[in-house]
C-alpha cells in the first residue's frame, strides 16, 4: 500500500475554478430562508453592512487559513495538519483538528441531502400543478405528507436516494470530469436561474416593500443583538470548519490568485444573499414584514402558496425549485469532497470506490435523520431526536471546535515565519491583521458563538419537554428575546396549523403523550405537519 503523501488527489485545471467551487460552497438554502429575515428583523442595509463587517474582519481570516493551508501542503485537512505538526514539532493531538473537522463535514453532508431530496420532490410536486390554489393548510399538508406521514417514509427515503445518486455520481467522475465540470456550468446557471426569479418577483411581486425591509437603513431596530445574529450568520454559512476550504485550496491551479478569490466569493455571496432575500420577500409576503417567517415555514410552505397563484405555476414553481436543487446540490458536492479526499489519503483507494463508498455511509447515516421526522420521531433522547442531536453536536461543537483549533494552532504553535510562508505574499498590513485575529480575536469569538450556540439549543430541548439534568440551570442563562435575534428562532406563526410549528422553538409546547403503536399505523403524534421539519430547525452551518 502507498504511503499517505504518495496518494494523489487531483487539482483543478483552471485558475477561476476555485472560485466557482468555493461560490458554490458558501452560497446555501440560508440564503433563502434566513438572510432576508434577519436584514428585515436587524435594521435592512444596516444589517447587511454589519454582516460584511463580521465577514470581513472575523471570518474571512479564518477563510484564508484553512485554504493555505491545503494549498501550501496539496493535501486534505487531515494529512496537511499532520505535515505542519511535524514541521513544527508540537504534539500529535492537534490531528483532531482535521480529523474533527471530516466528521463534522460528514455529519452535516448526512442531513444536507435529506433537505436536497425535498427540494427535489418539490420539482416534481410543482411541475404537477399540486399547489395550484392551495392555501397554507394544504401546502403544510402536502410537506408533512412527504416528510413526516409514517405511512409514507419509503417514499420520501426513495427521493433521499435520488438526490444522493446525483451527488455519489459527479463526486465518481473525479476532480477535473466531475467536480471541475459539473461546478462550473452548474453555479453560474444557478446565479442566471436567481437573477431570472428576481425579475419575475419585481414584475409580479412587491419590489419597493423588499427594497423598504432589506436594502434601507433602519437604525432604530439595530441593536447589540443585531451584532450577534449578523456575527453567527457570517460563521455558520460559509463552510467553515469542516475541512471544504482546505481540499479546495488544495485543489487550486498554480496561478489562482487565491486570497483574492477569496474576498470575490466573500462579496459574491452578500450579493446573493441580498438578491435572494428581495426575491423571497418580494414573492412570500404581503410586503409589510415576515411576520417571524423563515426556515422551512417560509422556503416549502409561504412560496408555493404565493406563487401558485402565478400564471403558469406549474412553470415557475418548478423553476424555482430547481434553482433550490441545484443550491444544496452545489452544497453537497462541496461537503463530500474532503471526506472523499480525506479516505482516499487514509486508504489509497481509487476515486470511484472512495466515493461509492463514502456514499454508501452518507446515505445510511442520513437515514438517521430522515427517519426522524416520521416513525422515529417519537423515539426521543433527552426530549430530541437524532436530527436534533445530530445538529447540535455539529452546530455548537464540532464546528466551532475545529475553528478553534486551527486558529490557535496557526496563531500560536506555529512559527512566526512559517504561518506567513504558508499565508504566501500579502500586503504586510493584510498579513499582520490576519496574524493577530487569528492569534487573539477568532478562539474568543468562536468560542462564544459555540457557548451560546449550545446553550440556546439545549434551552430549546427543555422548552420542549427535555428531562436532561441541563433543565434545571441553563434554560435560564438565555433570555426568550436574546434567542429570537441571535438565532432567528420564530414566534407561531398563526397562518400555519398548530400541527406545523417548531419543535422546540417559540412557545413551549408540551411533551407528546406516550401511546403504544404497531408498524406504520398512525397515531396521534404522527398527525401530518406535526414531525415535518420545524421553522427553529435552521442549520446556519450545512445549508
Amino acid at each position: 500500500m502507498p504511503t499517505p503523501y504518495q496518494t494523489p488527489i487531483g487539482s483543478f485545471t483552471r485558475k477561476t475554478t476555485f472560485f466557482w467551487a468555493a461560490v458554490g460552497a458558501t452560497v446555501g438554502l440560508a440564503n433563502l430562508w434566513q438572510f432576508p429575515y434577519l436584514a428585515s428583523l436587524h435594521g435592512g442595509g444596516l444589517f447587511i453592512l454589519l454582516y460584511l463587517g463580521c465577514l470581513l474582519l472575523v471570518t474571512l481570516p479564518l477563510m484564508v487559513t484553512e485554504a493555505t493551508l491545503g494549498r501550501y501542503s496539496r493535501h486534505g485537512i487531515v494529512l496537511a495538519m499532520d505535515g505542519y505538526i511535524r514541521s513544527a514539532k508540537v504534539s500529535g493531538a492537534w490531528m483532531l483538528a482535521g480529523r474533527l473537522g471530516i466528521l463534522a463535514a460528514f455529519l452535516v453532508l448526512s442531513f444536507t441531502v435529506v433537505f436536497g431530496a425535498i427540494a427535489l420532490a418539490y420539482v416534481f410536486f410543482g411541475a404537477m400543478d399540486k399547489f395550484s390554489g392551495v392555501d397554507q393548510r394544504g401546502a403544510t399538508a402536502i410537506l408533512s405528507g412527504l416528510v413526516s406521514d409514517p405511512r409514507e417514509y419509503r417514499l420520501f427515503m426513495g427521493w433521499h436516494a435520488l438526490f444522493l445518486i446525483l451527488v455519489i455520481w459527479v463526486s465518481i467522475q473525479g476532480v477535473v470530469k466531475g467536480l471541475e465540470r459539473t461546478l462550473r456550468v452548474v453555479v453560474p446557471g444557478t446565479l442566471l436561474l436567481m437573477l431570472g426569479l428576481f425579475a419575475l418577483a419585481a414584475w409580479h411581486g412587491r419590489i419597493g416593500g423588499a427594497v423598504s425591509h432589506i436594502l434601507e437603513m433602519h437604525p432604530e431596530d439595530v441593536t447589540l443583538e443585531s451584532v450577534k445574529a449578523a456575527l453567527f450568520h457570517a460563521f455558520f454559512t460559509l463552510g467553515l470548519g469542516m475541512g471544504v476550504w482546505a481540499i479546495f485550496g488544495a485543489y487550486t491551479a498554480p496561478d489562482t490568485q487565491l486570497k483574492r478569490s477569496i474576498l470575490a466569493v466573500v462579496l459574491m455571496d452578500t450579493l446573493v444573499a441580498i438578491i435572494a432575500g428581495m426575491m423571497i420577500f418580494a414573492v412570500a409576503t404581503d410586503g409589510s414584514s415576515f411576520d417571524g417567517e423563515r426556515g422551512f415555514g417560509l422556503l416549502f410552505v409561504s412560496l408555493p402558496v404565493t406563487l401558485g397563484q402565478l400564471p403558469a405555476s406549474q412553470f415557475v414553481i418548478a423553476t424555482v425549485f430547481l434553482m433550490v436543487v441545484m443550491i444544496v446540490w452545489t452544497t453537497s458536492l462541496a461537503l463530500m469532497e474532503p471526506v472523499v479526499g480525506w479516505f482516499r489519503e487514509w486508504t489509497g483507494a481509487p476515486r470511484g470506490w472512495s466515493a461509492l463508498i463514502v456514499g454508501l455511509m452518507v446515505w445510511f447515516a442520513g437515514l438517521a435523520s430522515l427517519l426522524s421526522f416520521n416513525i422515529w420521531a417519537d423515539d426521543r433522547f433527552a426530549g430530541a431526536t437524532v436530527f436534533r442531536w445530530l445538529e447540535l453536536i455539529t452546530g455548537g461543537l464540532l464546528i466551532p471546535a475545529v475553528a478553534i483549533l486551527i486558529s490557535v494552532f496557526t496563531g500560536w504553535r506555529l512559527t512566526r515565519s512559517l504561518s506567513h510562508r504558508i499565508l504566501g505574499q500579502a500586503p504586510a498590513f493584510f498579513a499582520a491583521i490576519w496574524f493577530w485575529v487569528m492569534r487573539l480575536v477568532l478562539p474568543v469569538v468562536v468560542a462564544y458563538i459555540g457557548i451560546q450556540y449550545t446553550t440556546f439549543s439545549l434551552t430549546n430541548l427543555c422548552d420542549s419537554g427535555s428531562d436532561g439534568i441541563w433543565c434545571g440551570q441553563p434554560a435560564t442563562v438565555l433570555s426568550e428575546i436574546e434567542g429570537e435575534a441571535v438565532l432567528g428562532e420564530r414566534a407561531p406563526d398563526t397562518s400555519v396549523p398548530q400541527a406545523a410549528t417548531e419543535e422546540g422553538g417559540g412557545q413551549p409546547m408540551e411533551p407528546p403523550a406516550e401511546k403504544p403503536r404497531s408498524g406504520n399505523q398512525p397515531t396521534k403524534e404522527s398527525v401530518p405537519g406535526e414531525n415535518a421539519p420545524k421553522d427553529g430547525d435552521i442549520l446556519y452551518h450545512s445549508v
